[in-house]
């Protein structure tokens, strides 16, 4: 054997023994009742709720990757967590689930088994959290690969999670992680040894999700766009959008990348944003920030989730209004890796779109989406709701957000209808499997018993029921 194949081979024992474990432990929980599912979930999210551990959690995520806001993250942990769990409130996890007698068909949920979460350096511990409490409640193990950045945060999350299943009696090889320091073989072994593969990070894991062999939930690229039309109120949408771009320093896939504005109330809306912190940059200082941001074409790691005073400095901007900069607004006319501000940025750096209606708004969004971030969603401000519909009938977006902060609005608000996620499928468009934000019920497997119908709900329809009318018009 050679010295790769015995590495593989250590490789594939290692990740095997770690399924192992998983699987017994979901043996354990596979026949509880729905209270038992639901105490599962809830020890898991008190795990990342309770206040001193949550900002423990925050620390650290921001220490070790270098990433965003401790303020923002203790506020996304309880947020994202919180919501979730107002989700699953009364949700229907375990046994029947549902019935339609008019059918004949009985659901039951069943678990999935051990799922393989891939989780990224953006969000250490409530992108885990999330996926560790929805395996819970449908009764599955979870072993989660973080990136290599997200490890520690992740083994601190995992010692507050077994906590609280050693305080109420459950196993704790249900919620597992990849030991550190976490591999590309290994997260790949994973991939092939699990039930199910929950992909959210960067696009390469993804692509290895989709193409493991396991069926896999990815998710897509974000490079949200915002349209801003002539009917909107512009202080509310800047206020949305600062808040939106700004928060945990645009770590999330769903903060504002480009807004188009409507050429009527562009510059009232650049004015606006004055108010709220934005600096619009001259065409020098947006070439030296391209410089810096995009050396080679590609958005520099140094940049990704700083404040805009960072950024700044690193670019030598040394403008007062700069320095003290809430966000960076850079003009953009043109789509493409020729014109870099129009790809996702993960910063507060927001380029900035003029249309002369909205119809050349929609246009200047979806050729943004063709070049990146397709099937993720779309922001509108306006005063007419019609427009939000021709959004829906037109672009290439799985969400319409409207009048919205959209970072928060896109993964789950209270004031939405959205389900709490840090995960948003994007549909074919983003060369997804699904489109909805990931939820529990994407950790279920469902088993239908269908029964016979009374007789007289049978009804087998004639060829003239179903082809008469097209025969008639078009087969004369």
């Amino acid at each position: 054997m050679s010295d790769a194949q015995a590495a593989a081979a250590r490789v594939r024992d290692e990740v095997a023994a770690l399924v192992a474990r998983a699987r017994a432990a979901q043996r354990a929980v596979d026949q509880v009742d729905q209270g038992r599912a639901d105490e599962l979930a809830t020890a898991a999210a008190w795990a990342i709720v309770e206040p001193k551990r949550n900002r423990a959690l925050a620390e650290l995520a921001v220490r070790d990757t270098g990433l965003g806001d401790v303020a923002d993250k203790i506020a996304k942990n309880r947020r994202k967590t919180m919501g979730l769990m107002r989700d699953l409130r009364g949700a229907a996890s375990v046994g029947v689930i549902a019935e339609h007698p008019e059918r004949g068909i009985v659901e039951i949920a069943r678990p999935v088994g051990v799922v393989a979460a891939i989780t990224p350096s953006t969000n250490p511990g409530a992108t885990p959290a999330n996926n560790i409490v929805n395996a819970l409640k449908c009764r599955n193990a979870i072993i989660v690969a973080p990136s290599p950045k997200g490890a520690s945060t992740l083994a601190l999350l995992l010692q507050y999670v077994h906590a609280e299943l050693d305080a109420i009696g459950a196993p704790r090889d249900l919620v597992q992680a990849l030991p550190a320091p976490v591999t590309r073989e290994h997260t790949t072994e994973l991939m092939r040894q699990a039930d199910l593969i929950v992909a959210t990070g960067s696009a390469n894991n993804v692509r290895a999700a989709y193409s493991s062999g396991t069926p896999a939930l990815g998710v897509g690229a974000g490079n949200v766009a915002a349209i801003v039309d002539e009917t909107a109120d512009l202080a509310a949408a800047a206020a949305r959008i600062a808040r939106s771009k700004t928060f945990d320093h645009a770590t999330s896939c769903s903060s504002e990348n480009s807004v188009v504005a409507v050429r009527a109330i562009a510059d009232d809306l650049l004015a606006a944003f004055a108010r709220e912190g934005g600096v619009h940059l001259s065409a020098d200082e947006s070439a030296r920030l391209a410089a810096t941001m995009f050396p080679g074409g590609k958005l520099a790691p140094n940049v990704v989730a700083q404040s805009a005073p960072t950024i700044a400095a690193l670019a030598g901007l040394t403008r007062p209004a700069v320095a003290n900069a809430r966000f960076l607004v850079v003009d953009a006319e043109g789509v493409g890796r020729a014109h870099p501000f129009s790809g996702e940025k993960l910063s507060p750096v927001l380029a900035f779109y003029r249309a002369d209606d909205f119809a050349a708004a929609a246009r200047q969004v979806a050729a943004i989406y063709a070049y990146q971030g397709a099937g993720h969603s779309v922001g509108l401000h306006t005063t007419r709701p019609e427009r939000a519909r021709e959004l829906g009938f037109t672009l290439p977006v799985s969400r319409v957000i409207v009048n919205q902060i959209h970072c928060f609005a896109t993964g789950g608000s209270y004031d939405n209808g959205l389900p709490f996620s840090l995960s948003m499928g994007c549909g074919t468009w983003g060369r997804n499997g699904f489109s909805d934000n990931l939820n529990y019920r994407h950790f279920l497997n469902v088993t239908r018993i269908a029964m016979p119908l009374a007789p007289e709900r049978v009804h087998e329809p004639t060829e003239d029921e179903l082809f008469g009318d097209y025969r008639r018009r078009h087969r004369r």
